[in-house]
């Protein structure tokens, strides 16, 4: 029996059973990157990003460990603007 490889664009795709939800993944992920970095930036421990966060230090524990599920969009940008950043918006043809 031969099956045959599918291909994605990214592993988004692969893992998400829409489009709508890759992309909804893609978004969060970028977004929980920028704050990681901001966070490993700075220097701060984690109970120190939590208190600036305004979370707890397991939320920011998962948060640096990229546990994406564990984040919904609109908690990612709470935590950003906790944080004093803006998030933008843009849109691009797929």
């Amino acid at each position: 029996m031969s099956t045959k490889a599918e291909s994605y664009a990214s592993v988004w795709d692969a893992l998400a059973e829409s489009a709508e939800e890759a992309a909804n993944l893609k978004v969060r992920a970028e977004l929980m990157r920028k704050i990681a970095d901001l966070i490993q930036g700075s220097g701060w421990t984690q109970m120190e990003a939590a208190l600036r966060c305004r979370v707890t230090q397991p939320r920011i524990n998962d948060l640096l460990r990229g546990r994406i599920s564990r984040f919904s969009l609109d908690a990612l940008v709470n935590i950003a603007a906790a944080l004093g950043q803006q998030v933008h918006v843009e849109l691009e043809a797929a």
